[in-house]
């Protein structure tokens, strides 16, 4: 397999008109990979996933959800945002316009939702899902949604259920926040979010990744991140136990933003999904990983 070299980033035009921002790379004869980053986060080079999807012989596809980069948010007339799974439509056209064929998908936190709703809607051509610290449905039978999450999520979830403009006066201020953070104040953004584990892993080139990604997630403010964690907590448009494709389900007992018992629930309710429930990891540290995280899906889909 050969390497491209990283994106910069390109822009597509979608048939509602809104433009939709995109980066390419990884491998540039390999079974595409599409990643759906975190709530909130924007399309930014990763080394350490671009890298892994290099190694592992895949084309990684990224893109920046409505509302977050410089992606066109997605019009709301009727006061609601649209389910999560209009995310796979727009997932869809970004690989329709790019060639590709079949594919394997990598959400995390916010984006695991959206990588299992490319499976629900795609699934001739999606061959395997990681969830990694992916959420889980808002109010599922058997899960106490949100025990053992930090102050700050619980807060901002309940919120959300309350409605846009509940959400959107907390919002506001997270936006200023995150629109200037740094890689030197990444781990007090987080505050009550990280425990020892993950702030360990927020150091480095990481941190800079992770700061430069809410950065640019902010770039409109806070109109992308409204409307995705709206859609976290709304129904999704599909029911998890209706999937037919091969998911792993990789999850943290450090986890304080997405709790360990969402995986635990998520690899219980999808059916003939793989457990990868870890006790020493959490949401962010689950990230250096990404090696067995890929050669897992790629055994999953057959490759």
């Amino acid at each position: 397999m050969t390497s491209a070299p990283q994106s910069i980033p390109q822009s597509l035009t979608l048939p509602d008109g809104r433009r939709l921002e995109f980066l390419v790379g990884g491998a540039t004869d390999g079974v595409t990979l599409l990643h759906h980053s975190g709530t909130p986060s924007a399309a930014v080079v990763d080394p350490s996933l671009w890298d892994a999807a290099g190694r592992a012989g895949l084309r990684l596809v990224t893109y920046s959800r409505p509302g977050y980069g410089a992606s066109t948010p997605r019009p709301t007339p009727d006061g609601w945002p649209v389910p999560l799974v209009a995310d796979a439509e727009d997932s869809a056209t970004l690989l329709d316009h790019l060639g590709v064929g079949v594919f394997v998908t990598l959400g995390h936190s916010g984006g695991g939702p959206r990588a299992l709703a490319c499976a629900a809607t795609m699934p001739d051509r999606c061959r395997a899902v990681a969830s990694l610290a992916g959420v889980a449905p808002h109010g599922a039978d058997g899960l106490d949604w949100d025990a053992g999450m930090g102050p700050e999520n619980v807060r901002d979830f309940e919120a959300a259920v309350a409605g846009r403009e509940a959400f959107r006066a907390i919002a506001v201020g997270q936006a200023e926040e995150l629109g200037a953070v740094t890689a030197d104040d990444i781990v007090a953004a987080f505050g009550g979010l990280v425990d020892e584990v993950d702030a360990g892993a927020l150091n480095g080139e990481f941190a800079e990744v992770v700061a430069a990604s809410f950065r640019h997630a902010m770039a409109q403010g806070p109109v992308g991140m409204v409307e995705d964690t709206l859609q976290i907590v709304r129904p999704w448009g599909f029911d998890v136990a209706d999937l037919t494709v091969p998911v792993s389900v990789w999850q943290g007992a450090h986890d304080k933003m997405v709790p360990f018992d969402h995986g635990r629930w998520l690899a219980g309710a999808i059916p003939g999904a793989r457990a990868h429930l870890l006790d020493d990891e959490g949401h962010i540290s689950l990230v250096a990983r990404y090696d067995e995280i890929l050669a897992d899906l790629r055994e999953l889909a057959g490759l």
